[in-house]
């Protein structure tokens, strides 16, 4: 079947991905055997487009994807018949269809690890969330998400300027900008080498709640393994690790302070037994090697990236003035309450926040869940 056949399927009415992926199971003849097994709605739909495709409804999705894809470079429409549809998503009891993708398709290439986490991360979990996916990169991996606020967009951003590979899955339409404040990273999935925008969703479509979970599923469902850097107990990358382990993929979380409300999620996971604990990417690559040989290429024939400015070890800047030693020292990556600050370093309340505020504008610290935390320097 061609992209036309597989885009007036993901258009029949009355049909979805999991009834479509069971009668594609029992391997019908297109168009006859689609048109006997299919509802009566969506037979009389396909039969109308297969006869007189001008009157038919479903001819307006075959041409707005036809416009669509003439209108700018590196558009494409993925189906299973494409050459370079993942067969990992075949394996997913409700795969997508269809796939619209804008950007370099090779990221498709090799294994891929999901990275899900907070939209809201501390600075230690942006750090780590950095360190993980820039050594993914380098060691020929394609890092998964959902280019969302805080964990999604600093993994595929870090990914990127590492020279390496990186996918967004959207909850909306490839050529929709959700959030607003990722336009500079969808330009960068959309135009550099190793990036790669995908939607089961048309152009046009825009984001709606309902969208963001069944787009977790092609997340986890593009990859080996998904890695949840920093989480809370009711955080929606906890979806992500459920459809990971029904997906039969691997899970693994990075530990967190017991303090932290922004790890609670991924301590739960740790506590559950239903995810392997990671300290490094290669903990990682032990644990998924031993089935996922075929992806992983020789780590002595990979390409090495150029280092860049974000790989040379932070110069040690002096202490702003307005900043007493003591505490600065007070903070870390962890969320440190104000009055445990007032009682470390002997300031008074007003006077420790107005030296925080100040800070926090001068990009030195952050508030966040549970108190403040030192943010690290770029």
């Amino acid at each position: 079947m061609d992209a036309q056949a597989w885009l007036v399927v993901n258009a029949l009415p009355s049909m979805g991905a999991l009834r479509i992926a069971q009668l594609i199971a029992r391997q019908p003849q297109w168009p006859e055997g689609w048109l006997a097994a299919l509802p009566s709605r969506a037979s009389s739909e396909l039969r109308l487009w297969l006869e007189h495709p001008d009157r038919s409804p479903l001819q307006k999705v075959i041409d707005e994807t036809e416009a669509w894809q003439q209108s700018g470079p590196s558009r494409h429409v993925l189906h299973r018949d494409h050459p370079a549809w993942p067969a990992l998503l075949n394996e997913l009891p409700d795969p997508p269809v269809v796939l619209w993708a804008q950007g370099d398709l090779s990221a498709l290439e090799g294994p891929k690890l999901a990275m899900v986490g907070t939209r809201r991360p501390t600075g230690e979990g942006t750090h780590n969330a950095q360190t993980f996916a820039r050594d993914l990169a380098r060691r020929g991996w394609c890092v998964v998400s959902g280019m969302a606020l805080g964990v999604d967009g600093v993994a595929q951003r870090a990914a990127l300027n590492a020279g390496g590979r990186t996918i967004a899955v959207l909850g909306c339409g490839v050529d929709v900008i959700y959030p607003a404040s990722h336009r500079d990273l969808h330009e960068q999935l959309s135009s550099l080498p190793g990036g790669l925008l995908l939607s089961e969703h048309p152009p046009g479509t825009l984001a709606r709640p309902a969208f963001f979970p069944r787009r977790n599923r092609i997340v986890t469902g593009l990859s080996l393994g998904t890695l949840v850097v920093e989480a809370t107990e009711k955080s929606g990358s906890l979806v992500s690790a459920r459809l990971t382990l029904e997906q039969n993929r691997e899970l693994f979380v990075l530990p967190g302070s017991l303090h932290n409300f922004q790890a609670r999620g991924c301590l739960a996971l740790l506590r559950q037994g239903s995810a392997h604990l990671a300290c490094s990417v290669d903990d990682i690559i032990a644990d998924l090697g031993h089935w996922a040989e075929a992806f992983i290429p020789p780590e002595d024939t990979m390409q090495q990236p150029l280092p860049t400015t974000a790989d040379k070890p932070p110069a040690q800047e002096p202490l702003p003035d307005s900043l007493p030693d003591s505490l600065l020292a007070s903070l870390s990556a962890t969320p440190t309450p104000i009055d445990l600050l007032v009682h470390d370093t002997g300031v008074t309340v007003s006077d420790c926040q107005q030296r925080l505020l100040m800070l926090e504008l001068e990009g030195w610290v952050a508030q966040q869940a549970g108190g403040w935390v030192r943010l690290p320097r770029p």
